[in-house]
Formats: structure tokens, sequence, C-alpha cells
């Protein structure tokens, strides 16, 4: 479990090569300066940026074979965890869904300061995005389960796989689904927090 700032740094360093730390390092900065504008994240959990958002946001990685893509970030709002994932491995498409203008707007913003040629902005809301074949689809704090299956299982194939951090919730939420959906997922416990965990599952879910 990682507890302190200084372990969280150095997972993220263990998954990034130095240049992708040190665009870790600038989006923290841009972070902290968007947020007096708008209230991307709270801002007490800036003091614990490292452990709160960027290893919570990069422990997914650990889920899925390294050469896994492209990814599908639903929700993204100030990036988590999409925009540090696509910090963090340039070498993997991820596609960031985010409704909301002025997320957008920053979301953009960080992608054209970092240079992220492997990421992509759709801005607007899921139901109007084009539909596309995805490994992973990944979603943080986007949409109760139920909600969030049946408007992202068109994006899912057979083999995508599912990683869904869920805070406290996650097992209650996955205990109230249809039979089927449960024997999709399990849950997984977060590294970043002893009380939350991770919905990790495999497969297209079957909604009717």
């Amino acid at each position: 479990m990682i507890e302190t700032e200084e372990q969280a740094r150095a997972f993220c360093a263990e998954r990034c090569d130095p240049p992708a730390m040190e665009r870790l390092d600038r989006f923290i900065t841009l972070l902290a300066e968007e947020n007096e504008r708008q209230n991307l994240v709270s801002s007490g959990s800036l003091q614990s940026v490292w452990q709160r958002h960027l290893a919570d946001s990069l422990q997914l990685l650990d889920h899925v074979p390294r050469e896994t893509s492209p990814w599908l970030d639903l929700g993204s709002g100030a990036g988590l965890p999409g925009l540090v994932l696509a910090i963090a491995r340039p070498d993997v498409h991820i596609d960031l869904v985010e409704s909301r203008r002025k997320r957008v707007e920053w979301l953009s913003h960080i992608k054209a300061e970092l240079n992220l040629n492997n990421c992509m902005v759709h801005g607007g809301r899921l139901e109007l995005v084009e539909t596309m074949e995805t490994a992973v689809i990944t979603a943080r704090a986007f949409a109760p389960l139920a909600k969030l299956l049946q408007l992202s299982a068109r994006f899912s194939t057979r083999s995508t796989v599912w990683l869904l951090p869920k805070g406290r919730s996650g097992a209650q939420e996955l205990a109230e689904q249809p039979e089927r959906i449960r024997a999709m997922f399990h849950v997984e416990q977060s590294i970043t927090d002893s009380e939350a965990g991770i919905l990790v599952g495999t497969g297209r879910p079957a909604l009717k």
C-alpha cells in the first residue's frame, strides 16, 4: 500500500521513463494553476497529488499487458486517469471523452502543452461519440456501474478490459448487478487507498 508522496513518486517512476516523469511534474504545476480557475480536484488533494491522483491513475497499467492499445477514458475531467496515462505511456493511444466545456478546454490545452500526440480529446456527451473498438475502457467517477455499462458497451469487444476505479462503492455496486455482469468483473484492491477498489472485467457486457 502506498502511504507517502515519496512512495507514490517512486511507484510512478517505475512505470515511466525520465521524460515522462518530467511531463508529470509539469502536469502537476499546470493542474494546481488551473485548479485556481476551476475546481478540477479538491484543493486538499493537491498536497498528496502523487498518491491521490498520479499513482492512483498509473496503477491501472498493471492490469493489462504493456502493449495494449487503444484505451478509452470516460468522463476524463481533470485528466484522471486518461491524461496521466497518456503522459506516462506515449506508445499507447488514449481517447478522452469529456462533455463539460471548460474541462474539454483544459484537456486540449494539456495535450498541446505537453505535445501528447497519442491522445485525442472528444468534447461532447459519450452518446455522440462515434463507435469504435477499444482494448481498454477506463472511467473514474463517471457514472453508476449499470449506466456506465449501458452507455459504453458499444465500444467494447469480447477481449476489452474494463478498469473502473470505484472508491468505496465498487463492491456494493457490483453486488447489485445481474449475475451475467457480476460474472464479468472482480474487485481489485487499490494500492493508494485501503478502502477503495477497482472493478476489473473482460468482455462485452450482455445488457439484456
